[in-house]
């Protein structure tokens, strides 16, 4: 029987970016959350990280399947990244750099507004939900980050 951690990565690898994927749907299809820009940034990552650990399920045992639960890690760690980015602009620590976190600086305003019609205004600077101070970009952050260094750390151990 095998005692190293790559099964247990695999199944994080897979199993992590779904339930994610699964919440942040949920909380805008039954919750009425409209995702922001960067929301949207976040979840690419994710969709990438479900294709590459499911593949991973396919290739046989040995170093092909470590890179493809190792690659997996990255993405989920990427949105980690971008969570962080996110919620930092929420918390208004920085500036964000997309147009939903900031004010137009010039342009016809009647033109900006005739385009905005019919679009929810979504911003990426407030937060929609909070628990424990903590928004959703940042739960992502946490969440993924912490599953990405579980999932090298169990990867790379040896068996006993």
């Amino acid at each position: 029987m095998r005692t190293d951690g790559l099964r247990t990565a695999q199944l994080i690898a897979l199993f992590l970016p779904l339930a994610l994927i699964a919440g942040a749907l949920g909380s805008q299809f039954f919750g009425g959350l409209v995702p922001c820009e960067m929301c949207h940034w976040q979840r690419w990552p994710h969709y990438a990280a479900i294709i590459v650990a499911a593949v991973s399920f396919a290739v046989p045992y040995g170093p092909t399947r470590m890179l493809f639960i190792l690659f997996a890690a990255v993405l989920i760690a990427l949105s980690g990244g971008i969570g962080v980015f996110h919620a930092g602009v929420e918390y208004h620590w920085w500036p964000g750099i997309t147009p939903c976190s900031t004010t137009v600086a010039g342009g016809d305003p009647m033109k900006i507004l005739m385009e905005q019609i019919g679009k929810p205004l979504v911003r990426c600077d407030a937060a929609q939900w909070e628990l424990f101070g903590i928004s959703l970009a940042g739960f992502n952050a946490i969440i993924s980050l912490s599953g990405a260094v579980a999932i090298f750390a169990l990867a790379v151990r040896r068996a006993r």
